[in-house]
């Protein structure tokens, strides 16, 4: 079963890869900080130091238009930020 639903590029995560050599992953929300360690050295052949996992609950949204108040609500999500061993990292763009 794949855990990892797809990579996060964010303006935060680069930063945090370029300072901190760690590496931000959307999950889903049954996930363990192990199954995420194992399934990141499967996919991408790298060390794995640590796991960090941050659940994020949905929030309502209103927005007022023409034809009146709209409501919805934005997804819940799972984020693992993972760090690796100093000098490895991951190219997410390698297979464009």
């Amino acid at each position: 079963m794949a855990y990892i639903i797809k990579p996060l590029v964010s303006e935060k995560a680069n930063t945090l890869t370029d300072k901190l050599n760690q590496f931000s992953f959307i999950v889903r929300p049954e996930a363990n900080k192990l199954q995420i360690k194992a399934e990141v050295e499967a996919l991408y052949g790298v060390s794995v130091l640590s796991v960090n996992t941050i659940k994020y609950a949905g929030k309502s949204k209103a927005r007022y238009t023409k034809a009146g108040l709209v409501r919805g609500r934005s997804n819940a999500f799972k984020k693992a930020i993972v760090t690796l061993k100093e000098g490895e990292t991951i190219d997410f763009y390698s297979n464009i």
